[in-house]
């Protein structure tokens, strides 16, 4: 899964580089400030795809002392930060520019130079919006349309670049319109207003991409499904009377912790219980390869629901929410 989602990732920085450049050669050549802000939005794409790879690099590193549970997370946090130069610097400074356009307003230079790039550049970007599609729908659960999917992923590495290449060519379009507008109008504002929608666009698909990061970062469960399975499999184990609690977080795209408090028959010898333990976590991780560690506690269904009554009676006493 990893490999599939660095290829979705570097057919994206390849593309943006060279498209980057072409946009720049355009603006230089031609003036027009919608491509200008296209040019910094490819730059600052580019950067991104760098920050997901070494991102997904500092991810892949094992456990030690210091991180007893890996780094997995920390691919969460690269996502944020590249939600947060999308919206700092790329919608920052596409709206500036447009801002600094409309007041200075210059005609356009030969804008079918325009017309050629950006067409090229949709067609660049179309090609690489495919392969990450493609690798975001191959992920997707059966039955989630595609807001739902996003929502629901806990790889950001996948979504962030299906959504930055969606800002691109919506990006890219808003700039062929206002380019042609403005030449064929005779109105070369409308290359600056081009330009604050394109960063209107960016800033939008900042948001989004930090509202879902977000979640990742402060911790969210494993899918529905997964815990479904676990339970089927607790629930059918010999001797089981009760399966107590059962707590999912995914630590990574691929890197699930699951703690589990199970009761088990009175009467049963702790050797079997013993026995019972490890065959649940041969049986869990065979099923569930994603979760990567297990911790299961043997509680009887009595002493369960005190625990919970003290909690519940140490969290009002400190002024929190009753769970």
């Amino acid at each position: 899964m990893a490999g599939s989602s660095k290829k979705a990732i570097y057919a994206a920085l390849v593309g943006n580089l060279a498209i980057a450049i072409t946009k720049f050669g355009a603006a230089a050549y031609t003036g027009s400030s919608a491509m200008l802000s296209e040019g910094i939005h490819s730059v600052v794409d580019t950067g991104n795809q760098g920050l997901l790879l070494y991102g997904m690099k500092r991810a892949s590193r094992p456990a030690d002392r210091a991180h007893p549970f890996g780094y997995s997370a920390e691919i969460y946090f690269w996502a944020f930060v590249v939600a947060i130069l999308i919206f700092a610097v790329g919608a920052g400074v596409s709206v500036y520019e447009g801002v600094h356009k409309i007041a200075d307003a210059n005609e356009i230079t030969s804008p079918f130079v325009n017309y050629i790039v950006l067409t090229l550049a949709i067609v660049f970007e179309g090609a690489s919006w495919t392969v990450a599609y493609r690798e975001f729908r191959r992920q997707r659960n059966e039955g989630h349309n595609f807001f739902e999917a996003v929502r629901h992923s806990k790889d950001p590495t996948v979504f962030t670049v299906l959504y930055e290449d969606t800002a691109a060519l919506l990006g890219l379009v808003v700039a062929l319109i206002g380019v042609f507008l403005a030449s064929y109008l005779g109105l070369p504002w409308l290359d600056g207003a081009a330009s604050i929608g394109i960063g209107i666009i960016l800033g939008a698909t900042a948001i989004l991409l930090a509202i879902e990061t977000k979640g990742l970062l402060i911790g969210e469960s494993a899918a529905p499904e997964t815990v479904a399975a676990v339970r089927e499999i607790v629930e059918a184990e010999e001797g089981v009377s009760a399966l107590n609690e059962l707590r999912t977080l995914h630590r990574g795209p691929n890197d699930i912790l699951l703690a589990l408090s199970v009761d088990f028959e009175d009467d049963m010898p702790a050797g079997r219980v013993e026995a019972a333990i490890t065959r649940l976590e041969k049986a869990i991780k065979a099923r569930i390869p994603t979760i990567r560690r297990l911790f299961i506690e043997v509680q009887s269904a009595g002493d369960h629901k005190i625990g919970v009554e003290e909690e519940r009676r140490t969290r009002n006493a400190s002024g929190s929410v009753e769970v």
